[in-house]
């Protein structure tokens, strides 16, 4: 649905039908993106969001929980982003929309949380298996992005999904691929050099990916309305189409061409094609896609398109490893390397880069090839570009926001488990409040007399917490008559310097906070007002009984 409906609006503005000469596309995306826009606003009264962000949020905070309107959603959408110019792609939207429907199905059949996100698993890796016909890449996308444990029980659903879909594309399309290309120049030692060259400058270009989209989202959400994102960011990519058409919509013509060594189909029509059989020249404009790509993408995602990275990562890394193969080959150097393998050794140098996805570029790409020629210089690409880009950036685009939350599930069990946890269940309320001006006994005769805890939280007239007041502070002199009426609870109590903020602590910040601490109960703040307490003991037995669930 995604692809044929892309291809339609992209046939149909190409068409005598709407007439619009290449000099005009810069309005496209500004029409494009204002359709998105009403579309989310006023039909599904929702704001477009990054799809695996999302859906990685929803299996850390939501127990794998998604809206069914997210399964028609990115249909919608996304194919109208892409077919108006907007410089992303569509196999975000393919996960967003799949991952919602397994969702959907395990609460149907009441699945466990646990096995949800496995049925959202099967979902990304029927997609990625689906889309470049791929099964193996889709498998290893789903446990390297999700952080699914690689076991039978998940391997062979896994494996069913990806089978499935595959079988569902050739149904649907036959055997029509997105890439047909096979690797003719074998793995050449002597190229060695040149394969760790491209490693390095594939780390660096993934690392200017990443940092360019969130300086470009920083900069777009200085803007107060989504009209004024809209307006700028579309009248942004039209001045980048004008000049660079290549980043109009996913690039996957440009990467095809690039694999057949047909940069001027490539390039397509550009203001400098007076000087195109300059060689030189064909390198800076294929370079200038290298670095605009990235700069298009983000800025169709902020300004509210909807779409995916993956697809524009490769599109960036194909013209980065062509770069680099023919710099090589133009230098005068004395060596010749295969441009087909550098470009398709680029994509695998960015996904590993950008996605912090080795292993998923390395079969991918050995996929795509339907060959397993290039594993060893796969292997040194990949190995070096993620190495580097991940020293440089602890986590990726899709993972950075929830990293800073402490919400981002990870291969670390106690992490995973820690950050799935929801400490509503921990917080305990059945603490007996006191005020500031009350009385020894008063204290003594409403709260201790009345009470099973040694604690007493001391709150003013807003429920604000103040301080508390431990029974082991007042032990001494709780049988003493003569204080009862001239001792006063804030002369008793003790401030409180640590407490779990309801909104911003999750079960890992509150763990450390107790071992940091030392304490054996801390206060539970939610909305700048008191609302109860976490015992150290609590905590432990829900962080036990959990990991017991997860570990089944």
């Amino acid at each position: 649905m995604l692809k044929n409906c892309t291809h339609i609006i992209q046939s149909a503005l190409k068409s005598d039908i709407i007439s619009i000469q290449t000099s005009f596309y810069f309005i496209l995306p500004i029409i494009g993106l204002l359709l998105v826009h009403f579309i989310s606003k006023y039909i599904f009264k929702r704001e477009v969001e990054h799809a695996i962000s999302s859906i990685l949020s929803s299996l850390s905070r939501k127990n794998g929980l998604i809206k069914q309107v997210k399964i028609y959603f990115p249909l919608i959408t996304a194919p109208i982003t892409v077919g108006f110019g907007g410089s992303v792609g569509l196999l975000g939207p393919a996960v967003a929309s799949g991952a919602a429907l397994s969702s959907s199905i395990s609460t149907l059949f009441h699945v466990n949380s646990k096995n949800r996100v496995l049925f959202i698993g099967c979902a990304a890796a029927g997609a990625i298996a689906a889309v470049f016909k791929s099964p193996l890449a889709g498998l290893v996308f789903a446990v390297e992005v999700f952080s699914l444990d690689l076991t039978l029980a998940s391997l062979l659903p896994l494996l069913l999904a990806s089978v499935s879909s595959i079988i569902t594309s050739y149904f649907f399309l036959g055997d029509e691929v997105l890439f047909r290309f096979e690797v003719i120049e074998k793995f050449d030692i002597m190229d060695t050099p040149f394969y760790i060259i491209l490693g390095i400058a594939t780390a660096i270009a993934s690392i200017y990916f990443t940092k360019m989209y969130f300086i470009i989202q920083r900069f777009f959400n200085r803007f107060s309305t989504a009209l004024q994102k809209l307006v700028i960011g579309g009248i942004a990519i039209g001045i980048m189409l004008y000049f660079i058409p290549p980043l109009y919509g996913e690039g996957l013509g440009f990467i095809n061409n690039l694999l057949r060594g047909d940069h001027l189909t490539a390039l397509g029509k550009t203001p400098f094609d007076e000087h195109i059989n300059n060689i030189w020249i064909v390198i800076a404009l294929i370079a200038g896609i290298t670095v605009f790509k990235a700069i298009a993408m983000t800025t169709t995602l902020a300004a509210g398109g909807n779409g995916g990275i993956f697809i524009p990562t490769m599109v960036m890394g194909s013209a980065l490893g062509t770069v680099v193969s023919k710099i090589i080959n133009n230098l005068g150097i004395g060596f010749q390397v295969s441009e087909a393998n550098f470009t398709l050794l680029g994509m695998a140098g960015l996904i590993a880069g950008v996605l912090h996805a080795p292993l998923t570029s390395i079969f991918l790409i050995a996929e795509i090839t339907t060959s397993y020629e290039l594993f060893v210089p796969l292997m040194i690409t990949t190995a070096i570009s993620f190495i580097i880009s991940k020293n440089k950036i602890e986590h990726t685009i899709y993972t950075q926001e929830l990293a800073e939350k402490g919400h981002l599930l990870t291969h670390d069990k106690d992490q995973t488990v820690l950050t799935l946890m929801n400490l509503e269940g921990c917080i305990e309320t059945n603490f007996i409040t006191v005020q500031p001006d009350h009385t020894l006994k008063h204290l003594l005769s409403e709260a201790v007399a009345k009470s099973n805890r040694n604690i007493f939280p001391v709150i003013d007239s807003s429920n604000v917490l103040i301080g508390i007041v431990s029974l082991n502070t007042i032990r001494e002199i709780m049988f003493d008559n003569s204080l009862y009426h001239t001792t006063t609870v804030d002369m008793l109590m003790t401030p409180v310097i640590t407490y779990i903020d309801y909104e911003q602590d999750n079960a890992n910040s509150a763990m450390r906070k107790f071992q940091d601490t030392g304490a054996w109960n801390l206060p539970v703040i939610k909305n700048e007002k008191y609302y109860g307490f976490i015992s150290k003991s609590k905590l432990l037995t829900a962080y036990r009984r959990k990991l017991i669930n997860f570990t089944r």
